[in-house]
């Protein structure tokens, strides 16, 4: 399969047989990043020292604009309960791309993807 970017936000797929698919630009870099994040999922988690200091970022970073108790403000809850229907795919890719036009931003340049998924699943499971 090769990939085709004409420039104007459309990406074409192109199969072995020559069969053509064509995709929204911010869809195919969603879905290649859900792709690679899942992939990702299946390495190490982050040391110790990391994963505090992930925590510490999802409380206070994360918490200055969803709540230091992660129950709302400026951004939605993020407790287990109201992402019910979200995956953590779902979630990590929000983290790791943001959300453009909103206030979400991306954090690709302080995480990596297995980082972004690792916060992901801590928060689908509840942070103690």
């Amino acid at each position: 399969m090769t990939f085709k970017h004409t420039g104007s936000g459309t990406v074409y797929l192109v199969g072995a047989g020559g069969a053509t698919q064509r995709m929204n630009l911010f869809r195919f870099t969603t879905s290649l990043t859900a792709l690679l994040l899942v992939a990702g999922s299946a390495l190490a988690q982050p040391l110790p020292e990391r994963q505090q200091a992930l925590r510490h970022l999802l409380l206070h970073d994360c918490g200055s604009c969803h709540g230091l108790s992660l129950r709302g403000g400026l951004g939605p809850p993020l407790r287990p309960e109201d992402l019910e229907g979200k995956s953590a795919n779902f979630l990590a890719v929000v983290i790791y791309q943001g959300r453009p036009g909103t206030a979400m931003p991306p954090w690709h340049p302080f995480l990596s993807e297995a980082e972004a998924r690792w916060l992901a699943d801590l928060i689908k499971e509840g942070i103690r």
